[in-house]
């Protein structure tokens, strides 16, 4: 499955309950997410969670992609998966998973790691954060010139991360950024609606 060009890019919420995180993720989808990440630092159960994912964004012909873990996405047949800066290398997950695979690359605030990145095969490059985040509040900040630069020299989609909220993510796309991704902004409140709210800033 492809990676759109544009749209909400839903990472699912660490330490949920199987059960809810399949319903939020669902009510994301109803809303519009493109793609879903499954994001759990502390699984109990990762290689069901993931399958059951698998098997509910495919059904809504919606790419699913793994973080960090190359031997899961393989595990589940997973369309891919995000690599950080010490979850393994390019090559290596696209030697696992396969030419078609989706391989993403976070790259925090560095261009530079970006086209290595896009010249080592990568399908897309991830910034942030960006704003204030509950999610990854330690996380260094990026800025929002870049997105510029990395507009200018990149030909792969670009994603923003990091307190992405309605309000302020249509900055982020008028700075270059292609897909806006998401956790507590879409699964702090009712995910169908507020993935409504991010998708009309791709309209």
């Amino acid at each position: 499955m492809m990676l759109p060009r544009r749209g909400l890019y839903a990472i699912t919420q660490t330490g949920q309950p199987a059960a809810t995180l399949l319903d939020d993720v669902a009510a994301a989808i109803r809303g519009g997410a493109a793609v879903v990440q499954y994001r759990d630092k502390h699984p109990t159960d990762a290689l069901a969670t993931a399958t059951a994912l698998v098997q509910l964004c495919h059904a809504h012909q919606v790419p699913l992609l793994i973080n960090d873990d190359i031997g899961l996405a393989v595990a589940v047949a997973a369309d891919g998966v995000h690599l950080g800066r010490d979850d393994g290398d390019i090559a290596q997950a696209r030697a696992q998973l396969g030419a078609a695979a989706i391989i993403g690359v976070s790259c925090y605030n560095s261009v530079d790691r970006a086209v290595a990145a896009q010249r080592q095969g990568a399908s897309y490059v991830a910034f942030g954060r960006f704003f204030p985040s509950a999610s990854k509040p330690l996380a260094a900040p990026a800025s929002i010139d870049s997105l510029y630069h990395a507009k200018q020299a990149l030909q792969i989609p670009i994603v923003a991360i990091g307190g992405i909220l309605p309000d302020n993510g249509g900055a982020l796309l008028a700075a270059g950024a292609d897909l806006l991704a998401v956790i507590g902004g879409l699964f702090d409140q009712q995910p169908e609606l507020a993935a409504r709210a991010y998708s009309a800033l791709f309209a």
